[in-house]
C-alpha cells in the first residue's frame, strides 16, 4: 500500500516513430519533489527512421536534434547523475523501456534507476478516473497544451495526483 503523500517520480520519452525502427529523441522527467529535466537527444548515425506523423504530433524536427540535441552518453550520464536508484514511472511503459533499453544501449551505459508501469501503482479506482481525470488536468492548462516529453511527465503526474483526489473525494461520500 502506497503512503497518501507518495507522488511517483515521472518520465517520458518522444521518439522519431512509433514502430520497432524507432528511437528516442527527447526524455522529460518531474521528480517526486517537482525537480524536472529535459533534454533533445542527438541521434546515432544509424538511427534513420523518421516518421512524420510522429513529428507533427511532438512538433520536434530532426533538423532541430541535430542543432539542438545532447549526445546519447551525456543524456545518459545526466539521467543516471539525476536518478540513480529511483524508480520511475511510465503511462506508456511498453514504449519507453524500449527506447530507454535504445539510449543506454547505444551510450554505452548501464541505466542507474528503474522504469515501472504507473498501473503498477495506480488502484483500480485510479485507472477508472484516469481519463476523466488527464481531461481535468488538461482543462486546467488551458491553450498551453503542447506535446513534448517533460510537459507529458508533468502532466502525468498531476493526473496520478488528480486521480488520487477524485478517489479520495468518492471514498469520504461513500463512508
Amino acid at each position: 500500500m502506497l503512503k497518501t503523500d507518495f507522488v511517483p517520480s515521472i518520465i517520458d520519452i518522444e521518439a522519431s516513430g512509433f514502430g520497432s525502427h524507432s528511437y528516442p529523441i527527447e526524455v522529460g522527467v518531474v521528480l517526486y519533489n517537482g525537480k524536472r529535466y529535459c533534454s533533445l537527444i542527438l541521434p546515432h548515425s544509424s538511427w534513420q527512421h523518421w516518421s512524420v506523423k510522429a513529428e507533427k504530433l511532438h512538433g520536434i524536427s530532426r533538423k532541430s536534434l541535430l542543432e539542438n540535441g545532447k549526445p546519447i552518453t551525456q543524456v545518459c550520464d545526466e539521467l543516471n547523475t539525476l536518478l540513480r536508484d529511483h524508480t520511475l514511472y511510465s503511462d506508456a511503459w511498453a514504449h519507453d523501456i524500449s527506447w530507454l533499453q535504445r539510449l543506454f544501449e547505444y551510450g554505452g551505459k548501464e541505466c542507474a534507476f528503474r522504469l515501472s508501469p504507473i498501473e503498477g501503482i495506480a488502484s483500480e479506482w485510479q485507472l477508472e478516473v484516469w481519463d476523466e481525470a488527464k481531461k481535468q488536468v488538461l482543462e486546467s492548462y488551458g491553450s498551453a497544451q503542447r506535446h513534448r516529453a517533460s510537459y507529458d511527465a508533468l502532466l502525468i503526474q498531476q493526473t496520478w495526483e488528480r486521480t488520487r483526489s477524485l478517489v479520495d473525494g468518492v471514498s469520504r461520500t461513500a463512508g
